[in-house]
């Protein structure tokens, strides 16, 4: 009788257990130009065959970089066929997510082939490529946070009369509903694009799923760099566990604290510099780990964070604020940027070496409101009545991104509404 109750009790606890675990998040990606869905090495990645386009044409694909996923075909946007076009995903959940697209290539990489172009995501745009952006692996992407709240994901491409647009890869990547909350204008009226994500004192880039990391973390790129000033800091390294590293709703991978940069004698502080876009504000993410054998306690180490030549974090000592050695620490910031650098120096107050683990920038973007739904169906129904050229390229949202309205419309804010409605044609 105690035998069968213990059964029991212990299949109740497993069918609780069950029951309560979290599901694995929602995942869209999509192989553009693929006839098939393709799987690829060395994780066996499911990428769906391409659907949900407005136009363009499908052809073999030159990848710009080891970096990007290795697929064979890609879609591209001739000017011919419109200045806006676009990929309409539908019935994606209501949520969180991280949506990157890879660039490619049609031929081999070179200046007169390098297409520029703009891109946005639901009506608000992220990312203009610049010129030489096929020579730095980090630039052969974009990626940006945003919720997406009405079961649609809308990607547009601009064309910027330098070259056709020409799209490798999007992948829509569900992350936790408070993922990267950086204070109190966070949220559904902002979008987060990737400036830049470096995991320090290694050589070797990696994505989440290489580094085994939570998938509700999304599948995040880190740059390597094994030297911010080459002979003035020195990698560190452990195989030990680090404590709080996964931790929600971020969900780090334990292995971006497994290596670091220390600070020397020769040059004690500790320094990265960056070029951004100026006039923006970023938000920064630093990581810290005390991984280095030579700080065993409280105090040991201390030093403050400066950017841009203001202190940002006074004091830190990554032991005491953390609790224990080998245990994660992020730190979070926003600041404004007006120039077209930002420089992040960790100054030392208390022992002479300052230490980093990984670094995160993202711009801030306000999200554009949105056509009046009832207004964008009608403009569609009158383009399809009157069977407009290609070349209009009315895809997407017909006010936004209003870098890139329709050709032949105009557009009018209702702010009591935050809509945009048609005023014109």
């Amino acid at each position: 009788m105690q035998i069968l109750l213990l059964s029991r009790l212990l299949i109740l606890c497993l069918a609780f257990a069950s029951s309560s675990a979290r599901p694995a998040p929602w995942v869209m990606r999509i192989s553009c130009g693929a006839r098939e869905n393709v799987k690829t090495p060395p994780t066996n990645t499911l990428w769906f065959k391409d659907f949900a386009y407005t136009g363009g044409i499908f052809t073999n694909a030159t990848r710009p970089s080891y970096i990007s996923p290795p697929l064979k075909t890609l879609r591209y946007f001739p000017t011919s066929g419109g200045p806006e076009n676009c990929y309409n995903i539908k019935r994606v959940p209501k949520g969180h997510y991280s949506v990157r697209v890879f660039f490619g290539l049609v031929g081999q990489p070179n200046f007169d082939n390098e297409p520029l172009f703009d891109v946005s995501v639901e009506g608000t745009q992220i990312y203009s490529l610049k010129s030489g952006w096929t020579s730095h692996d980090d630039q052969v992407f974009t990626e940006a946070l945003v919720f997406l709240t009405d079961g649609t994901a809308s990607i547009c491409f601009h064309s910027t009369g330098h070259g056709d647009p020409a799209i490798l890869s999007i992948e829509i990547l569900q992350i936790d509903n408070n993922a990267y909350n950086f204070g109190p204008e966070w949220g559904r009226g902002t979008i987060l694009r990737t400036a830049m994500r470096l995991t320090s004192g290694t050589g070797k880039p990696k994505f989440g799923v290489d580094y085994g990391g939570d998938p509700w973390g999304g599948d995040r790129f880190w740059n390597p760099i094994t030297s911010f000033s080459q002979n003035f800091d020195h990698p560190r390294s452990t195989e030990s566990s680090i404590k709080k590293a996964s931790n929600a709703p971020n969900f780090y991978p334990q292995a971006l604290y497994q290596t670091a940069l220390v600070s020397t004698d020769s040059e004690p502080d500790l320094a990265y510099t960056m070029d951004v876009d100026p006039n923006r504000n970023y938000s920064i993410w630093l990581h810290f780990a005390e991984i280095d054998a030579s700080v065993t306690d409280v105090g040991q180490r201390v030093f403050d964070v400066i950017i841009n030549g203001d202190t940002a974090f006074k004091d830190v000592d990554i032991v005491k604020m953390s609790g224990d050695r080998y245990t994660a620490l992020v730190l979070n910031t926003t600041v404004a940027v007006s120039g077209r650098t930002l420089t992040i120096n960790l100054h030392p107050k208390v022992g002479s070496h300052a230490i980093v683990n990984a670094i995160e920038v993202f711009e801030i973007i306000i999200a554009e409101f949105k056509t009046l739904s009832e207004e964008v169906s009608a403009l569609e129904s009158l383009k399809t009545a009157l069977g407009l050229p290609l070349r209009f390229g009315w895809n997407g949202d017909p006010c936004v991104p209003q870098q890139h309205p329709w050709s032949g419309v105009d557009c009018h804010l209702d702010s009591t509404k935050s809509k945009w409605f048609i005023d014109g044609l």
